[in-house]
Parts: C-alpha cells; structure tokens; sequence
C-alpha cells in the first residue's frame, strides 16, 4: 500500500506538501511522483470526465494528464498557484482539446462523405433534356441569317476564332464581329436567357 511519504514539516499544509513533491518529481523522484499520482489522479479523472462523459477515454486522458505533470513538473511555480490547480489546468485544458479533437475528426467524416456522396439522376430525362435543348439551338440558329449562322457555327462549334472564320467567309474582320455579336443576342433572346 503506498502511504505518503513525510516531507518534513511534522503538520505541513495541503498546498505545501504537494509543492514539496511537485519538486521532489521535478528532480526525478518515482516515489514522489506515486505519492502525487495518488493525490490528483482521482480529482483529475473527475475533471476530465465531467468533459468527456465518457469513462474510457477519461482514464486515457487522465494518464496523459498525469504523464504531463511528471514531465513538466520543472516548469511548477508555487508562486503562480498550488498544484491541485495547476493539474486541474493541465486536465481540463487535455478534455478540451480531446472533444475538439473528436469533433474535428466528426466534421472531416461528414465533409468526406459528402464530397463523395453523388447524386443519382435519371440518365432518361437526362438524355431527353439535351435532346431539347439541341432542338431548341437548332431552331434558333435557323431563324439567323445566313452569315451569322456560319460564323457562329464556326467559331463555337468549328473552334475557330474571329479572325479565322473571316479568312474562311472570306469576309472583313470587323463584319464577322457585327454578325456574330448581332446573331448572339438573337440566340439568346430566342432561348430566352436572361443576363
């Protein structure tokens, strides 16, 4: 059974007496810090579980917390505070970061699965769709001129440029520009888009 160890005052105060240890551990002392583990671990394991409500992972936050202060216990200042609240810091600022941590994870899970979730159409009133609307594009490349027509033709589904489809017309340069912007308004009035 492991019993505190006497730190020499014979009636030192709480806050003292986990001071003393806390530098004891500091220097490396196994057997201060089991003397330490026994005095906090139980309020620990209380802070963190009220956090994470879970009992599990509470015991493994718990041993990170206590592993902490067995690691830092150089950087103990008495001035700054006791003990008991310097390890419920160090405890509740671990839960916090564990739920952040489960909740960043949650959120990325969420974020994946619906980047990869696909919407299922019907490949049907799909086809019927486009087969609609290159109706309606036909009939409204019928209703422009013949020159607007070609150039159009030409430049959007030919790929040529302004300049191309007026060596191909054999047509000036600043006619073609006329007649395509002129043939695009008419296309877009007759699919009826608006800007």
């Amino acid at each position: 059974m492991n019993r505190p160890v006497p730190l020499g005052d014979p009636d030192p105060s709480p806050r003292h007496a986990l001071a003393d240890v806390m530098g004891k551990v500091a220097q490396g002392d196994q057997t201060a810090f089991s003397t330490l583990y026994d005095a906090l671990a139980p309020m620990v394991f209380g802070i963190v579980l009220r956090i994470l409500r879970d009992r599990a992972q509470s015991e493994e936050v718990t041993q990170e917390v206590m592993i902490d202060l067995w690691r830092q216990a150089a950087r103990y200042q008495p001035a700054a505070g006791s003990v008991t609240a310097w390890a419920s810091t160090i405890a509740h600022r671990r839960a916090v970061d564990r739920v952040r941590s489960a909740q960043a994870a949650t959120d990325r899970e969420h974020a994946q699965a619906a980047r990869e979730h696909t919407t299922a159409f019907d490949e049907v009133a799909e086809q019927v769709e486009t087969r609609l609307e290159s109706e309606q594009v036909r009939r409204c490349l019928r209703g422009l001129t013949e020159l607007q027509r070609q150039s159009v033709t030409l430049a959007y589904y030919g790929g040529l440029t302004y300049r191309e489809v007026a060596e191909t017309l054999h047509t000036p340069l600043p006619t073609i520009k006329a007649r395509m912007r002129d043939g695009l308004i008419r296309l877009r009035d007759c699919m009826g888009v608006t800007t």
